[in-house]
């Protein structure tokens, strides 16, 4: 149990450091014009490996026992860490020019180390403060689900282990098809309603939320619930509203005081690994102690997708509220909408 907990442990530490250093890296070495291109395929490999795993390793631990759990875990943890190992050989090459620093004073090169002062500066923009909380409060609804859906799919309807993880695949592959679907869209009507990546933010968010609200009363119904197409349209509203925030995010980070844009993009990265984790742990936590409470599993189970959609909801009127603020920074003049339709770019990229 120990060194499940510190493998465990490890591995969180290790995904949350290099997601927010990659996500600091593109915004520094990338233009801004090609931001969104560079973030698009990142986040569909992502789910890309969900599907593909979930769907594999589904397959594999049936028949279940847990003799071939660790024999496919381990198969698993070899091949992730040969693959992570590929993608960083030369990432950094000596000599790149994208990595050359401009000479600077003692004064400048003091101001760019001082941490405090770059957070303090960027957490004073209205827009960057914002969206750091829609982050937070979109991730955490985002990921409760994962570690509760697969054991909700085995409690209450009866699926096999490898049954609920060919589930959780299904999941990403509705993500994945909804990414697409707003990615096509948001490119076929760059300067239409229809490809402005606000409406598809506030929208994804309201549909997660009814979805999981869908999930909730799944589990009263019981076996006989539809669950695979539910959980299929609720993939579907996550990867439209993540592929839209992902647009806001490229869109957002170029804006308000130059040189800050590895700032900006470190502190939305650690927002969401702080809300990644959080979720997680708040989620099963939650269900063990409604479980203890009401002595129900279904209902247990209901209350945290409950929570998960009055999640959303929240993250629903802090989007509402960026797009008020990028609204109002127009009228002022202040500067181009908060939320480019960025995808356009994608595509024609």
């Amino acid at each position: 149990a120990l060194l499940a907990w510190l493998a465990f442990s490890l591995i969180g530490l290790g995904v949350s450091a290099c997601g927010t250093s990659l996500l600091a890296l593109m915004a520094k070495r990338v233009p801004d014009e090609r931001r969104a291109p560079a973030a698009t395929p990142v986040w569909l490999m992502m789910i890309v490996g969900f599907a593909v795993t979930a769907g594999v390793v589904g397959k594999l631990i049936d028949p279940y026992s847990p003799q071939v759990l660790l024999q496919v875990s381990a198969g698993l943890s070899l091949l992730t860490a040969l693959i992570t190992a590929l993608c960083l050989w030369g990432l950094e090459k000596d000599g790149d020019p994208s990595l050359a620093v401009a000479p600077s004073t003692g004064n400048e090169r003091l101001q760019k180390q001082n941490f405090k002062e770059a957070f303090k500066e960027v957490w004073t923009e209205p827009a960057a403060r914002t969206f750091t909380v829609f982050v937070f409060m979109s991730m955490l609804a985002y990921s409760a689900q994962d570690l509760v859906l697969e054991p909700f799919a085995g409690a209450v309807f009866g699926l096999t282990p490898g049954e609920s993880t060919r589930l959780s695949g299904m999941m990403s592959s509705g993500t994945l098809i909804g990414m697409l679907i707003v990615a096509v869209i948001c490119t076929a009507g760059a300067h239409t309603r229809a490809g402005a990546l606000r409406a598809w933010t506030i929208g994804g968010c309201v549909a997660s939320a009814l979805m999981l609200l869908t999930l909730a009363v799944a589990g009263l119904v019981g076996p006989s619930w539809p669950l695979r197409p539910t959980v299929f349209a609720l993939g579907l509203a996550n990867g439209a509203f993540a592929v839209a925030a992902i647009g806001s995010m490229m869109g957002l980070v170029g804006r308000g005081r130059q040189s800050r844009e590895g700032t900006r993009m470190g502190l939305w990265g650690a927002a969401q690994a702080m809300a990644f984790g959080l979720g997680g742990i708040a989620a099963t936590a939650t269900v063990d102690l409604a479980r203890w409470l009401t002595g129900s599993v279904t209902l247990a189970y209901g209350l945290v997708f409950v929570l998960e959609a009055v999640l959303f909801v929240v993250a629903t009127l802090f989007a509402v509220r960026l797009s008020r603020e990028d609204t109002a920074s127009q009228v002022e003049g202040s500067g181009p909408p908060v939320t480019p339709t960025v995808l356009a770019q994608a595509g024609r990229g």
